[in-house]
């Protein structure tokens, strides 16, 4: 897509933790953009956790809710904070490449973990591997990292400033259009 064509959408990806709806609500606010949160539309949809729907129908049909809910959330002028395996999907991943922004906020597994510990948030979803937080990080960053990097438009380092990211993401865009 031309960017230049309309005011896109901004995506924002990376892994659980590295702060997508810390970023994303200053973020949209500077850009004048609606924010959408995909896993809180999920959630609001199905009426229960993602534990709780993960636990009763497995994570195939939440991958394939998250999907729906990307392209049902994806207009001109909103700033969408996606799941962290939003990108597990290559239709997903052109998707939000041929439609808007792509930004990966980048964190290592430590960083990652060490904020989840701290998120009261950070049981509603339900773990991926079994390991220790740490552990589960590494290896979802393993499996993940090459697919954010594939589909981003802008890469930030998550552990920045708020306000030094939205500036630089605002500027990268601005100079872009």
């Amino acid at each position: 897509m031309n960017h230049q064509d309309k005011k896109p959408i901004i995506y924002l990806i990376g892994a659980r933790g590295a702060g997508k709806t810390t970023l994303g609500k200053p973020l949209s606010h500077a850009l004048l953009y609606d924010f959408i949160d995909t896993d809180a539309r999920v959630t609001q949809q199905c009426q229960m956790s993602i534990a709780e729907l993960v636990e009763r129908s497995g994570w195939d049909c939440f991958r394939e809710l998250e999907s729906d809910v990307l392209r049902q959330v994806s207009q001109p002028q909103h700033l969408v904070s996606t799941g962290g395996g939003i990108v597990m999907a290559p239709e997903n991943r052109a998707f939000m490449q041929s439609t808007g922004w792509v930004v990966y906020l980048r964190a290592t597994a430590e960083v990652l973990a060490e904020r989840l510990s701290h998120t009261p948030q950070a049981h509603q979803r339900p773990s991926l591997t079994g390991k220790c937080i740490v552990g589960e990080m590494a290896e979802v960053l393993q499996k993940r990292e090459p697919l954010y990097l594939e589909c981003a438009d802008i890469v930030v380092d998550a552990t920045r400033p708020i306000p030094e990211l939205i500036d630089h993401i605002c500027n990268r865009i601005h100079t872009a259009a």
